[in-house]
């Protein structure tokens, strides 16, 4: 589901009502999130579902093995280092396996060797490097003690998941937006009147702006080999 789709378009002002007005209790709206944002995330392959959850899942174990030997460093730096190398090599397989799988095939080809069976088909799931290394920050954080361990799990995952930053980022840092899950909430009329605002300014920039870019520089690149270095230049200076 994308940010301007028509299917965003109904979903979010859904969400936005069934959240403030009809899932009230902290927890509920908490879980509310966590089903929200795993629709939101499934609508590309539900199969992806299955990752992200594994991700969350092992990160939130790993701070309360984190909590559970305070005062053994030496167990809690195992603790930290298996959730990180597990993660990352979740991360590598599905983000880097296909690329290193054809080059590696296109080498030994050269070579006079058939290597078809070196390449995985893999598909990357959407947004995997921006909730796998925001679940490694909130392993890191607690190993470092700059954030308590939560026991919440809902709450947890609703840091993980929650979709308005899911798969295009910023990165957040578990210090900042956890917290934001723990506490009650209530509705500001000021504050929706503002998040309305920086939606559709976010909108105008993405549809008119970057999209209207894109024409251009997709027409530079698509040809860059008859093309001067004032034309690459300029291509360039649209693509930032």
């Amino acid at each position: 589901m994308l940010f301007n789709s028509i299917e965003f378009l109904i979903y979010l002002p859904v969400v936005f009502l069934l959240y403030w007005f009809v899932f009230k209790p902290l927890r509920w709206q908490n879980l509310f999130v966590v089903i929200a944002s795993y629709v939101f995330y499934g609508w590309w392959d539900w199969r992806f579902l299955l990752l992200i959850a594994l991700t969350t899942f092992c990160s939130y174990m790993s701070g309360i093995l984190l909590d559970r030997n305070e005062g053994n460093r030496k167990k809690q730096k195992w603790i930290s280092a298996c959730n990180i190398i597990l993660n990352l090599a979740i991360l590598c397989v599905f983000k880097y396996c296909n690329f290193f799988g054809e080059n590696l095939a296109i080498l030994l080809s050269a070579l006079g060797w058939e290597a078809d069976w070196v390449t995985l088909d893999i598909l990357l799931p959407v947004g995997i490097s921006f909730y796998t290394f925001q679940a490694l920050s909130y392993t890191i954080d607690v190993y470092q003690h700059k954030i308590k361990p939560t026991y919440d799990i809902v709450a947890f995952f609703a840091f993980i998941s929650f979709f308005p930053q899911l798969v295009a980022g910023p990165i957040e840092r578990a210090t900042n937006l956890l917290p934001q899950f723990l506490k009650v909430r209530s509705f500001s009329y000021e504050q929706a009147v503002d998040g309305m605002r920086q939606i559709l300014w976010g909108l105008f920039k993405k549809m008119v702006v970057a999209d209207n870019c894109a024409i251009a520089v997709n027409s530079i690149f698509a040809d860059y080999q008859s093309l001067d270095g004032s034309h690459l230049l300029l291509g360039a200076i649209f693509f930032t």
